[in-house]
Formats: structure tokens, C-alpha cells, sequence
């Protein structure tokens, strides 16, 4: 299980291929991949800026990991997050699951990237023709991380 911050970019074929390095029970990857966009609530965006609380977001991210292997018997997980300044099109996240099965990759994988936009400390300021703004976490993605907690977060997949 592994995590990362940083500022340069990764390569999702690198990172894919170090989860099943060598490892014949892994039957199932599943990943996401987070890009910035170019329009966010109704405003172009030039760049979104990304800061974290060093060391504390690091313990954040292991923490999720680790809440999702309690609920899934999975093999291995990745999640990489960037900081600093980014463009439209740029990859800002990545979690990837490797698992004997789909089903627990899936769910392992979704339930990551839900805790991880609402539980883990990072901020975002984007740039827009009006100014720069600081995004709030949004609805859908407390209501996603609520129904984890609501279902007994052990399946939201069906």
C-alpha cells in the first residue's frame, strides 16, 4: 500500500504495472484518474492551485487506505494526489486498486476517491476571469461518502 504527494506528474501504466508486479493472485485493477477541468460552476478555469498540511495529509490518505482494507480483501492500493499549480487537462489524482476480484476492486477503489474529496486535507483555489476562488467540497460528494457510512460501508456496488 502506498501514497504520494507531489508536484510532477505520474504515468498510470508505471503505477498499474508496480501494483501487480510479480504477483499472480492479482486477478482484477481498478483505477481512477482525476484531471482538472476547464469549467467548474458556470466559471472557465485557468489553473487550480492545490495545497495540503504535509505530514498530516500524508496520515489522512494511509488512513483511507487502511478503512477500505478493513471493508474489501484486496492485495495492494495506490493513491497519488498533486499539489501546486495546474492547467485544464492536468491528472491530479490517482487511486488504484489491485484485488483477486473486480467486485472488491471496484468498491474499494470508489469508496477511496469518495473519502478522499471529503476526509482528506487538501485545498483547491481556482483561477478564474472573475478572480481566484476557494472550492468547497460539494454536495454529491458528502452524500457519496454519507451513503458509505449509512450502508454500513461494506458494498455500495449492486
Amino acid at each position: 500500500m502506498s501514497t504520494r504527494i507531489q508536484t510532477e506528474d505520474f504515468d498510470l501504466s508505471t503505477e498499474v504495472a508496480a501494483l501487480r508486479a510479480g504477483n499472480p493472485k492479482v486477478g482484477a485493477i481498478v483505477s481512477f484518474v482525476g484531471t482538472v477541468r476547464d469549467l467548474n460552476d458556470g466559471a472557465v478555469v485557468a489553473e487550480m492551485e492545490l495545497e495540503h498540511y504535509p505530514g498530516m495529509t500524508e496520515q489522512s490518505l494511509a488512513a483511507i487506505i487502511a478503512e477500505a482494507h478493513k471493508r474489501w480483501d484486496f492485495i495492494d492500493a495506490r493513491v497519488i494526489h498533486r499539489v501546486g499549480p495546474l492547467k485544464p487537462m492536468d491528472q491530479i489524482v490517482l487511486v488504484a486498486v489491485a484485488a483477486m476480484h473486480r467486485r472488491e476492486a471496484f468498491a474499494a477503489c470508489e469508496f477511496m476517491m469518495d473519502y478522499l474529496k471529503t476526509a482528506a486535507p487538501f485545498w483547491k483555489k481556482e483561477q478564474t476571469p472573475q478572480g481566484a476562488r476557494w472550492v468547497d467540497v460539494r454536495v454529491s460528494d458528502d452524500e457519496a461518502m454519507a451513503r458509505w457510512q449509512r450502508d454500513g460501508g461494506r458494498e455500495k456496488l449492486e
